[in-house]
């Protein structure tokens, strides 16, 4: 076997530019077992003396050992440096990062993980990516988790329990870290949380599946609907009704609840409006044919699509948005601003959500910890638009 020798060093990695072939006599390539690897393909570095244009190229995998030899350091001052694990002097941290970076080191993931046990992997488990609230929260929650040197790894479970614990269960199997989840259903989603909050941390996001499963963190459902219900008494509505999803998702629940539990400060009837449908602009849009007959004075959505599909229909109906009736949502996701007129809506602290489940997260390092379960509710804050002028006050269009 022939092998390179590189200032006084065996190797078969970078530094063989200069080398020539002990089988052909060629230059900047090697011979293995008696075999020309220019002729093989099996490594033919690019560059002056590589290999013609459509030939077959091979970039072998740069070592730590490799950065020791191009740096001048021990290997396990490498090693101190690339993982941040002990503190190293900051030239020789500048000249073991420049040689990594010359020789395009990358660190071998499964390698840390088979040694550390730890894969650096969080799953994200979503009822339905297509609400425009969820992207938002998603890209905080990666940068809140990469800033921790955690990767996130996203599904998308389509409003379905037996979906959403099959993603979970894949999850598991691909040995991810911890588990984020928004639950689809308070109840159907119960048994498969539990059962992953057993194997290892998990943080519930905005909805929960009761008391003691699981850590969580999500906005205060019921402070937000006061806030709007305030709001609309204050402009001087009298006569509201809650359009909201039917189930048992938590978030539909609570603000359900908090609307039949405050509405009778402005009408005693009030607490009995209310229309189920889910959270589209579908059932906004269906629920204006089967409310608008009976003339209420302000709309009080679950969330921001079924408000956009109330005001679209309000339009076509030829409605006066907010002379006649005023239009709430809730999360303040992007469309709330660009509707027409702009709609009122409860803002969701995003950034705080994200924040409080990485730190959750990072609080529970082992599904085995006995701490009790914390839960965790965020002040929302009214983002007040045109949609809920004073009653009698007309839109300008």
């Amino acid at each position: 076997m022939d092998w390179p020798v590189v200032n006084g060093s065996i190797s078969g990695l970078p530094g063989v530019i200069g080398t020539k072939c002990g089988r052909c006599g060629g230059e900047n390539h090697l011979s293995w077992d008696n075999v020309c690897q220019a002729d093989s393909g099996a490594y033919a570095p690019s560059g002056p003396g590589g290999p013609s244009e459509g030939s077959r190229e091979t970039v072998a995998e740069v070592t730590l050992k490799d950065v020791a030899l191009a740096s001048g350091c021990s290997i396990a001052t490498v090693s101190r440096v690339l993982a941040g694990t002990r503190p190293v002097g900051a030239e020789t941290a500048r000249t073991v990062r420049e040689a990594a970076e010359r020789l395009g080191y990358r660190p071998n993931q499964v390698a840390r993980a088979l040694r550390s046990r730890s894969t650096g992997t969080v799953g994200l488990v979503l009822p339905q990516i297509t609400n425009p609230f969820f992207p938002s929260l998603v890209r905080e929650l990666e940068h809140a988790l990469h800033a921790e040197g955690r990767a996130v790894l996203l599904a998308d479970c389509d409003d379905d329990p037996v979906t959403e614990a099959a993603r979970i269960g894949a999850f598991l199997g691909r040995r991810v870290d911890a588990l984020l989840l928004i639950p689809v259903d308070e109840r159907r989603s119960r048994e498969a949380v539990a059962g992953a909050a057993a194997q290892v941390p998990l943080v519930l996001l905005d909805r929960g599946c009761g008391p003691g499963v699981a850590d969580s963190v999500a906005v205060d459902n019921a402070a937000g609907m006061s806030l709007v219900l305030d709001h609309l008494a204050a402009t001087g509505r009298r006569r509201p009704c809650f359009v909201g999803a039917a189930g048992t998702a938590s978030a539909a629940v609570e603000r359900r609840a908090a609307y039949e539990a405050g509405a009778a400060a402005l009408d005693p009837e009030a607490p009995g409006r209310v229309a189920l449908g889910d959270f589209s602009v579908e059932w906004g849009r269906a629920a204006v044919d089967r409310l608008w007959p009976s003339r209420p004075d302000a709309l009080i959505c679950a969330n921001d699509l079924i408000a956009a599909g109330a005001l679209q229909r309000l339009r076509q109906l030829g409605a006066d948005v907010p002379g006649e009736v005023a239009v709430t949502g809730f999360d303040d996701i992007p469309l709330a601003g660009l509707a027409d007129p702009a709609l009122t809506t409860v803002r969701q602290p995003v950034g705080e959500l994200a924040a409080e489940a990485a730190r959750l997260l990072s609080r529970r390092p082992s599904a085995a910890d006995p701490g009790p379960r914390h839960t965790i509710r965020l002040a929302p804050h009214l983002v007040v638009r045109a949609s809920s002028a004073p009653a009698g006050v007309s839109s300008a269009r």
